[in-house]
């Protein structure tokens, strides 16, 4: 746990650990969010996934798509699947539409909200974000 003192008072931060830095928005910053990973009690534990954000609209949350390969035995071949995850988005962490973002998992912040963004990584995408298929 760590504490920076301000003009306006004490501003608390901590380290999510496994090798994630804290933003330094995060402790430079004036927000307050309940669910963010690095200034409140919300601790990332479980697993830490990879996927491109292809939503921003939610305020504080974006949608992150996983590609994955799923096999079919019967055709001996594999098809084409994703998944959709919502992750609640730190004011600390700008984040645009086509990045690439690492999310880890924590208890549930909402009803279908169940990671929290750790690092986001700027990708450029040319076209539709959901056609293109990236394996993580």
């Amino acid at each position: 746990m760590l504490a920076k003192k301000t003009s306006s008072g004490v501003r608390y931060y901590k380290n999510v650990g496994l090798g994630f830095k804290t933003p330094k928005e995060a402790i430079e910053g004036h927000y307050i969010d309940k669910k963010c990973p690095f200034t409140s009690r919300v601790t990332i534990r479980g697993k830490i996934l990879k996927g491109i954000v292809i939503s921003t609209k939610m305020q504080r949350t974006i949608i992150v798509r996983r590609d994955y390969l799923h096999y079919v035995p019967k055709y001996n071949r594999y098809e084409k699947r994703h998944r959709n995850l919502a992750a609640h988005c730190s004011p600390a962490l700008s984040v645009k539409v086509g990045d690439i973002a690492i999310i880890g998992e924590c208890r549930p912040l909402t009803k279908t909200v169940h990671f929290n963004v750790l690092k986001v990584t700027p990708h450029e995408v040319i076209g539709n974000v959901r056609k293109q298929f990236m394996l993580f």
